[in-house]
């Protein structure tokens, strides 16, 4: 357990500098300039990601059950995590009203993505790692919405919108019919 939450620190702590404000983010750049600022924020990000792997793989296999999930809340993640895959593709696409609406549309997805996960896991190690990106979502959603929100130029794309349903639906159609089975070791349907 230990390595995965060291990794959920680096991981979650380095993506956490604007939940602090915009000034820590601000500091850092000042200091250490744009290039190296994106190369240290990668590789911390990385090695965070590596220690969660590691890490949740050892503690999955060493802990046991924090609660026993109703069946039914399977079926509700299998709602919520395509709906958590369109915001997330709609973060990258260009401005619809998909991306109006949630304002923040990734941190929205991995807050749905991880109360999925959540709602569908009880071993400890499921807890642990998707508690840890739920709490760590609804801070930075909570924080982005304080911010004066980023201007957007022009009407609602269609086309973003298409784009974000469709590939997010095919996305997460390709993570339930086998990917998360060859992925992760476990099938969303089983």
């Amino acid at each position: 357990m230990t390595l995965l939450v060291l990794g959920l620190v680096l991981f979650l702590g380095i993506h956490s500098l604007r939940i602090a404000g915009d000034a820590p983010r601000a500091a850092m750049l000042s200091r250490l300039g744009e290039g190296p600022y994106k190369g240290l924020y990668s590789v911390l990000s990385l090695a965070g990601l590596v220690l969660i792997g590691q890490g949740y793989g050892a503690a999955l296999a060493a802990s046991g059950m924090a609660w026993v999930p109703p069946t039914g809340l399977r079926h509700l993640t299998l709602l919520l995590v395509p709906i958590s895959f369109v915001l997330v593709v709609s973060a990258y696409a260009p401005a619809g009203r998909i991306k109006r609406l949630a304002r923040h549309p990734m941190v929205l997805g991995i807050a749905l993505w991880s109360l999925g996960h959540l709602l569908a896991n009880g071993e400890t190690a499921n807890v642990v790692l998707f508690g840890a990106f739920l709490l760590w979502a609804v801070a930075d959603y909570a924080a982005s919405l304080r911010r004066a929100p980023q201007p957007v130029s022009g009407p609602p794309s269609a086309k973003g919108d298409a784009a974000a349903v469709i590939v997010g639906g095919a996305l997460a159609l390709a993570f339930i019919f086998g990917l998360h089975q060859w992925l992760i070791g476990v099938s969303p349907l089983g």
